[in-house]
């Protein structure tokens, strides 16, 4: 297939599912009628090293006579059992013979390394019926044996995930990566350079789009640039992505230009709509947006601010065709339901908003564009949207890469995914927000919600409010166990070492987060320290948070990440290690009795947190009366209604048995005759499976209920008959 456009993802981003942003700028080329063709080359050399065929030649690179670990010489004994296991683990790994779990399971089919010398207790981990995720745990072990093998013996940049990339971190200067692009292929790069020729010329682009969202995807990137420009030299090259948006934005080295023609910032549909004019020689140099280039030799940036940006309505729906979908592997790295969803199953990638809704956050780059600019989507075009995905791929997960999802916006689709009775399965990153009530979770989880992330950062109230997160620690435990009631699992993103945090606060915050798993409120967490970005609050302005720049000088490639020191705080990276071994230990449900400072082989203080602190925070629920402007909506099915008189000291009186039958049980409500056959009707008019063309707030029900029915709303909506509804689908929003 011939395009004018070759999209690529450079190795490694992800192995289960596509990183989206080319099936977004393929989404938006669409609408332009621009012809384009796009690949993730890290997923392809991934399956060509790992199979038959692939380990057979890494086996004869490797001597055993070299200066190599015992862990290796093990692993090159085994060749053959790995060389005639692979294909099976990779197809089972793909979904496509699921039946190889009960082999994979029975610990004599796989060769094993040091990867599993500390392997879990399986039958605790996964019982004696879970034998899919089992299989797919010990696998993803097996895969790990010889990622380890090939890092240490045939190519030291090689990582699942990432590629080269300690080159690509803290890059301020060109200098490493143009000389480490200087030396000869390792295997890895041999393998991806056959891929990419084999691309270039069934597509026979004009321009190559290099997508780079991490530091791990740059080396490679540089690799595809080189290749291309030595043996297609007619093709231009261009790069962009997350890593430049926010590491190169003062870009000062020419050498650069010897991998790519043009480098450009922040959103990439108009950027590259106006590369792909200037090639067809329709607009001049002077009118493309956002991009770095070379002008007579000279590094330019060239920015026609004539040239506008995209709504988000107005950019298409990203799409999923030319990835070989099929060859995507699910992985399980660690035991536990909520951490595994990164790298297990194969979900679609959509975004509810372009930027951030609260965009305060001190540490985070709140005065780029890709934060500060917010604008959401409407969901009825979401909802569009992953209707067209799932007709694409196949697929109908869903994960949601907001940097925050807006609470009123996820209500908005959740009720658009009910009403369409749309079957999907999705997760969100979100703010902790107060505005997730006990009904809202209930309605996202209802829609097909199984989990969210969201930053708890440093679980302390005065950094937080340093932070200016919004939020407070009691309000997170109050809000995550509203989750955890529905049935949806909980990630918090955790940070150590704010400026001015000190040791007493990094041990109170370790023995929150414990008790948030002790209760049963999180499912997940992952500790990372604290960095200062050149485009943060903190970074833009350290004296206010008491940091030092260690350096004032600016690199001339990438500038973002700022060293530093904290002049009040902590020796910050001492804790990593005690940190991360407790959350390890807390993700499998061990050892949440032992006392936070028994995680640390140095001194540190007790916790000054009460050890009931979350669960006194989980018993003071703050009452959030029900306002007159609530929406009111129903989830259940419709009740049968029957009347009967009722009699007593000779008095009768006709009642109502209204019998509502849920998935799980049957509910009997009775009332009064009047207020049972209102009741049914207003239940109809709310109910969202009846596609309301309008939502009934609870002072429309009000007064539907006064024209109706005699007697007193309040006294009626307050009692036990409704109350018993909210167990079974009543819900206020």
């Amino acid at each position: 297939m011939t395009a004018d456009i070759l999209l690529i993802t450079p190795p490694f981003t992800q192995l289960n599912t596509p990183y989206p942003a080319t099936a977004y700028l393929k989404g938006f080329l669409n609408t332009k009628n621009i012809s384009s063709f796009q690949c993730d080359l890290g997923i392809e050399v991934t399956n060509a090293i790992f199979s038959q065929q692939g380990l057979q030649h890494v086996f004869t690179l490797v001597n055993t006579s070299d200066d190599i670990s015992e862990n290796a010489k093990r692993i090159c004994a085994l060749s053959n059992d790995y060389i005639n296991t692979i294909n099976a683990v990779m197809s089972f790994l793909q979904g496509k013979n699921p039946t190889m779990a009960n082999r994979i399971c029975k610990r004599d089919f796989l060769p094993e390394a040091g990867r599993f010398n500390q392997l879990e207790d399986l039958d605790w981990a996964f019982g004696t019926s879970g034998t899919q995720d089992k299989a797919k745990y010990i696998a993803t072990l097996y895969l790990e044996d010889i990622s380890d093998f090939l890092k240490e013996c045939i190519d030291p940049h090689f990582g699942f995930s990432r590629y080269a990339e300690k080159l690509g971190r803290c890059a301020s200067s060109f200098d490493e990566l143009d000389a480490s692009l200087q030396q000869p292929f390792t295997y890895v790069d041999k393998v991806m350079s056959t891929l990419l020729k084999e691309k270039m010329e069934m597509v026979q682009p004009k321009l190559v789009c290099l997508s780079v969202p991490f530091p791990g995807n740059l080396y490679a990137s540089l690799l595809c640039g080189q290749f291309i420009k030595q043996h297609f030299p007619q093709v231009k090259v261009a790069m962009g992505g997350g890593f430049a948006n926010t590491e190169l934005r003062s870009l000062a080295d020419e050498r650069v230009f010897t991998y790519y023609d043009f480098i450009t910032l922040d959103d990439g549909e108009a950027p590259i709509e106006c590369l792909y004019k200037f090639i067809n020689e329709e607009i001049s140099l002077t009118e493309l947006k956002r991009t770095f280039t070379l002008v007579q030799n000279k590094l330019a940036y060239i920015n026609n601010s004539s040239c506008k940006d995209y709504a988000q309505a107005e950019t298409g729906t990203p799409d999923y065709s030319d990835f070989k979908l099929d060859q995507y592997i699910s992985a399980m790295e660690v035991i536990n339901p909520m951490h595994s969803l990164w790298s297990d199953g194969r979900w679609n990638k959509l975004t509810m908003a372009h930027g951030c809704y609260w965009g305060k956050c001190t540490f985070c780059d709140i005065s780029l564009d890709y934060i500060k600019l917010y604008e959401p989507v409407a969901a009825a075009l979401l909802a569009d949207r992953m209707e067209q995905l799932i007709a694409q791929t196949g697929q109908n997960g869903f994960h949601f890469v907001d940097e925050a999802a807006p609470p009123a916006l996820m209500r908005a689709l959740s009720l658009e995914i009910i009403k369409r009775n749309l079957v999907v399965t999705w997760w969100a990153n979100i703010r902790f927000e107060k505005s997730f009530s006990r009904d809202l979770c209930i309605l996202l989880k209802s829609a097909g919600c199984i989990a969210v992330s969201g930053g708890l950062e440093v679980a302390s109230d005065r950094l937080l409010k340093l932070i200016d997160k919004g939020i407070t620690v009691s309000q997170v435990a109050r809000v995550t166990k509203n989750f955890k009631d529905a049935g949806i699992m909980v990630h918090a993103y955790l940070m150590y070492g704010f400026p001015t945090q000190t040791e007493q606060e990094t041990i109170d915050s370790l023995e929150m987060v414990r008790q948030m798993f002790e209760t049963g409120i999180l499912q997940s967490a992952f500790w990372h320290l604290f960095t200062m970005t050149a485009h943060s609050p903190v970074g833009l302005n350290p004296e206010k948070y008491k940091v030092r720049k260690l350096t004032e000088t600016i690199g001339r490639f990438a500038n973002n990440d700022i060293a530093h020191e904290d002049i009040t705080g902590a020796d910050h990276e001492s804790f990593s290690y005690g940190l991360k071994k407790s959350m390890t230990n807390f993700l499998h449900n061990r050892c949440l009795d032992l006392p936070v400072q028994k995680w640390f082989d140095f001194k540190v203080p007790k916790t000054s947190i009460a050890p009931d602190y979350i669960r006194e925070c989980l018993l003071n629920t703050e009452y959030q009366p029900s306002k007159p402007t609530d929406k009111v909506v129903w989830l259940g099915n419709m009740p049968t209604t029957t009347i009967f008189s009722k009699s007593k000291k000779g008095q009768h009186w006709e009642m109502c048995l209204l019998v509502f039958e849920s998935k799980k049980e049957k509910v009997e409500i009775k009332t009064g005759k009047s207020e049972g056959l209102w009741l049914a009707e207003i239940l109809k008019k709310i109910s969202i499976k009846n596609n309301p063309q309008k939502y009934f707030t609870l002072e429309d029900i009000r007064k539907d209920f006064e024209s109706s029915v005699p007697g007193d709303f309040d006294l009626f909506w307050g009692n036990k008959p409704v109350n018993t509804l909210y167990s079974i689908g009543l819900l206020h929003l």
